[in-house]
């Protein structure tokens, strides 16, 4: 069982930036992503990050704005989010995948507001 906790969330401004974090219990490192949810809208891929962090991936509608990262001293991973649109408003939840591509562990998730 692996327990996650996000943080960093909060309501920024269209343009500004936001830094998520993601802790994971334990010292086992696993591969992790980010998903988010907006209201009414289903639940969608954002970026993951392999176990050793030599390996990213993201949604195109994020690339060349979000960049995840990961510190595998404290297992945490990290979302520095950029030049953020209203449309980037969503709860942003992490996740672990044991044995990728399926994800079996989730966060509560933090909420990201960004009023135009």
């Amino acid at each position: 069982q692996v327990q996650l906790v996000e943080s960093g969330g909060g309501l920024v401004q269209a343009g500004g930036s936001l830094r998520l974090s993601c802790a994971a219990s334990g010292r086992a490192l696993y591969a992790m992503g980010w998903f988010r949810q907006a209201p009414g809208k289903e639940r969608e891929f954002v970026a993951s990050i392999s176990r050793r962090g030599d390996s990213t991936s993201y949604a195109d509608s994020v690339k060349d704005r979000f960049t995840i990262s990961r510190s595998n001293g404290k297992n945490t991973v990290y979302l520095q989010m950029n030049s953020l649109y209203a449309e980037d408003t969503a709860r942003y939840f992490c996740a672990v995948a044991v044995y990728p591509p399926k994800y079996d562990y989730w966060g509560q998730g933090t909420q990201v507001t960004v009023s135009s």
